[in-house]
This record gives structure tokens, sequence and C-alpha cells, in this order.
């Protein structure tokens, strides 16, 4: 359980080169946020009773491999950003309901896109979908390989409630990167209004379009002037929503999505359109629940 109420940016740490790639990350974000960086890796030990534990010396060793791991992620957030306060926790236990845990008093919580246990070819590990899916704050999951820090951000935008938290955090993540912003949504038969109606067969695909970028300006128009700093960039495609967020990722430092979608039900985990991201996209992919921590 976390000993202190303080804010912090939250990094999992596996010894694997996402993982350590997932701490480059947050410790940037925790010095752009003034926070603190915890690092936390969770060790899993075999059950007393097991046979594993037979002739001795196997939890010992797990432990001090994780306390080397830590240190690693230590010396790797102190060299990304030397300013800021770096605190290690070593647990135990099962890795995802303790990432959980611990990301309770967090405002972001970073890991790998997969820990050194996953399969080879598998994107995506069970814990960062689990901690994507039901931890208490946005969650940023990060491949092998960072892409620049040059890049915008890109968030997806439609109708739904978690949308609008993907948003918020979006346009604060650009400005304190100092990025710019793209805001893409798209459609295909369907009505960025309230009804999300279902086109005619006729419809002039040109006026349609025009219309869903008036509405995607109108949405993001007390946004923009809100965070006057960011440049924002609106883009409305006609396409499939994955499809269209895996284009505009190319060359991004960060995509945001939304924990589901319009089209998902509550409480059925994530959405399709941000499991595939977090299955395919090459850049840090954030999933944001509907209720961001209070700053």
């Amino acid at each position: 359980m976390a000993e202190s109420i303080e804010p912090v940016v939250l990094a999992a740490v596996d010894g694997s080169p996402a993982a350590l790639n997932a701490v480059r990350w947050a410790a940037r974000e925790a010095s752009l946020r003034h926070l603190p960086l915890r690092l936390v890796h969770v060790c899993a030990l075999p059950p007393a009773s097991s046979t594993a534990l037979e002739g001795g010396g196997l939890v010992e060793s797990r432990l001090e491999q994780g306390y080397r791991w830590l240190g690693e992620a230590r010396g790797q957030a102190h060299a990304a950003e030397p300013g800021i306060e770096i605190h290690t926790r070593l647990r135990t236990g099962a890795a995802a309901a303790a990432l959980i845990e611990e990301a309770a008093t967090a405002r972001v919580a970073v890991l790998g896109s997969r820990g050194l246990g996953g399969f080879p070819g598998l994107l995506l590990g069970s814990v960062s979908s689990a901690l994507a899916t039901h931890g208490p704050c946005p969650a940023v999951v990060v491949r092998d390989v960072l892409p620049p820090e040059r890049g915008p951000v890109v968030v997806g935008v439609d109708a739904s409630a978690s949308s609008d938290a993907a948003i918020a955090f979006a346009f604060d993540t650009a400005s304190r990167r100092q990025a710019p912003l793209v805001a893409l949504h798209t459609w295909t038969d369907m009505s960025l209004g309230e009804t999300w109606s279902v086109l005619p067969i006729d419809v002039d695909y040109a006026e349609v379009a025009e219309d869903e970028r008036r509405l995607l300006a109108e949405r993001l128009a007390g946004w923009r002037e809100k965070y006057p700093d960011v440049p924002l960039a609106l883009r409305t495609v006609r396409d499939r929503p994955v499809r269209g967020l895996l284009a505009a990722a190319r060359g991004a430092q960060l995509v945001v999505v939304g924990s589901r979608g319009r089209h998902a039900l509550g409480g059925i985990g994530l959405g399709s359109t941000s499991q595939a991201l977090l299955h395919h996209c090459a850049c840090p992919v954030a999933v944001v629940r509907r209720e961001l921590p209070e700053e």
C-alpha cells in the first residue's frame, strides 16, 4: 500500500528494455509536473509449498535481482532528469494488482509494453493491459524504442465521456512538453452530433466532412482558449478510428485515447480502439479514463 498521499509519477520496473524506456519517459514527466518519481518493481515469489524452493536461495536471488533492476532504473532516471526526486519500492505479489494499488496516488502511471516474461512478438503484456484497463490514473504504455520528442501529441476525439478526459490530458501534456497537438476525429457513416445518426445513401460527403470539421472545432474551442500556447491542428478523416490514429501517430511523441469509445459498453474494460493502439502503435500510448486525478 502507498505510504503517502503525496502525488507522484509512477513507473513500473521489470528489467526489460521497454521498462527502461518507460522510466526515462516517466522521469521527464515527473520533471515537467514537478513531482517525485516512484519506481516500483513487483517481485513474483513462488508459494512456500512450491518445489521450486527446494535447494534454497530462489527467493533471495529474485529479491536481489529486483533491487538490481531498481538500481539500474534509478540510474537511468537520474541520467535523464538529474533534478528530480526519485523513490524506489520493491513489492511482492501479483504485479498487476500491486501496480494498480500503487497508482492510487499517481498522476500518471508509465510502464513498458511487455516485460521480460513476454512472448516474442507479443506487443502488449498482461500487466500493461491490466493497468490501462483498471488503473485509477492515466496509463502510458511505452515501446522498446522511444520516438523523438519533437513530434506532436495526437488525441483521438469522439463523442464519449472518456474522450473528454483524453482531450484534457492531451492539451495538458502538449502544453507541458511545448508540443503541437493534433486532434483527430474519424467518421464513416455516423454523424458527430449527439444522436450519431446513420447518414443517408445519397449524402454529400464533402458537405458531411465540412460539418464534422465544424463540430470538432466547436467542441475544442474552449480548450483552445484555455491553452493558447498549444498549436492545434484539427483533422477529420473518413476512416476507421484505429487506421486514422495509426496514420496520425507516425512521427508523434504520444497518442492519447479514452479508455472506451462511444460504442463500448460500460464495465467491459478497454474499447477496441484503445486495445488496438496498445498492440500496434509504435509510439507511446496514453489511455485515459473518464475521471482525471485532481492536480
